[in-house]
């Protein structure tokens, strides 16, 4: 079901990057940049094979690290997506960048393109911090890559910041915070450390300290907030004004293309994923096969709840409609009593506690559904 605006978004997946984090789960491949050209080629050839011909209104650019493309590169890329979708007068893109490969040239190169986001990974500013996360950029290409954006176009500018990195203590991290708000962006992504199995960190041992970052983030959401930025979403801050209408379209249950190796689709009703791996995307899409690698159509209470948890994501909550409320009656009245959600006005919403134990509530509303006893 699409959002209440019905329109589509545009995702492209940048798979290339100077080197892979220690905590990074997403497709990425360093030491690859010889098949840049190849990869910007076959972006354009998926594009003619996906079965939905509607032009996107918002274009995000996603990695991996798209700022490991060259000036030229870039502008090749967004050639390529005019090409293949001549109808779109793209209302916002966003780039995502890394201060150690972002610079003067392709600032440029995003300004023709008519990027209104830019997107940084910070993630920290202290060294150490970034060392031990396997980061290829220090505090001060930090420093200089924000002041370089901020400078270079009147676009939103958005940096990202992780709690519960190794070697992150409350005091590194506090500093952390107190620069970033500093410098005065215009969305700010903060996340807590989420370890994946197969990631250099899991496999190092590492556990974080999950009081800890409960603790920091806790502190940092309401200094964030009272430098001016409005949680809108479980991890996000932003100005008024500068919240991604790509990203909202997610949460709304929107559909939208994803281009490129790992990326997700969400089209007529059906998830799909590519291959992630980044030779079997190239060999598929030169043979003029989709690179699906899975896909999933979702009915009845499975796509209900699915909207639930993706509108809980928002701070705001979600209308509920009855069905929600009488299909998912069992659960909605455990958390509760759990003191997990809050209804009220026909709205649903986590409440503070909530925020923290996300995912404890979203697990209710994916199968398999447990049967519970109901009490009124």
């Amino acid at each position: 079901m699409a959002d209440a605006d019905g329109f589509l978004g545009l995702y492209v997946h940048i798979p290339f990057c100077s080197g892979k984090c220690a905590y990074c789960d997403f497709a990425s491949y360093p030491g690859r940049t010889a098949d840049i050209p190849r990869y910007l080629a076959a972006l354009e050839a998926e594009a003619a094979l996906v079965p939905e011909h509607r032009a996107p209104e918002t274009l995000y650019v996603g990695g991996g690290t798209p700022s490991e493309l060259g000036a030229g590169q870039i502008d090749e890329l967004f050639a390529r997506l005019r090409r293949a979708y001549p109808d779109s007068r793209f209302s916002e893109i966003t780039f995502e960048a890394n201060p150690e490969s972002l610079d003067k040239d392709k600032l440029k190169a995003l300004r023709r393109a008519g990027v209104t986001r830019l997107s940084v990974g910070l993630q920290s500013l202290d060294g150490k911090v970034l060392e031990a996360a396997g980061r290829r950029h220090t505090a001060r290409d930090s420093g200089r890559a924000f002041g370089l954006a901020r400078v270079s176009g009147d676009w939103s500018v958005s940096v990202d910041l992780i709690c519960g990195l190794p070697g992150q203590s409350a005091a590194v991290f506090r500093a952390d915070l107190d620069r970033v708000l500093a410098l005065g962006p215009d969305h700010l992504s903060l996340y807590c450390l989420d370890l994946h199995e197969g990631t250099a960190l899991a496999r190092s041992g590492f556990i974080p300290d999950e009081d800890l970052g409960r603790e920091l983030f806790e502190e940092a959401i309401g200094r964030v907030t009272a430098a001016g930025l409005d949680h809108y979403e479980i991890s996000n801050f932003a100005k008024p004004g500068h919240e991604p209408r790509h990203n909202l379209n997610y949460w709304s249950g929107g559909e939208y293309v994803g281009l490129g190796c790992g990326a997700a689709s969400h089209l007529g009703g059906v998830r799909s994923r590519n291959a992630g791996d980044l030779d079997a995307y190239l060999g598929l899409v030169d043979r003029g096969l989709r690179p699906t690698a899975e896909s999933e159509q979702l009915e009845g209470k499975d796509k209900l709840g699915e909207r639930i948890f993706l509108g809980l994501r928002r701070v705001a909550g979600l209308e509920l409609d009855p069905i929600m409320a009488a299909e998912f009656r069992s659960e909605w009245l455990a958390l509760e009593r759990r003191g997990l959600v809050t209804r009220h006005g026909g709205r649903a919403r986590l409440t503070r506690e909530g925020l923290f134990l996300a995912n404890e509530v979203f697990a209710e509303f994916v199968a398999p559904f447990e049967t519970r006893e109901v009490q009124s």
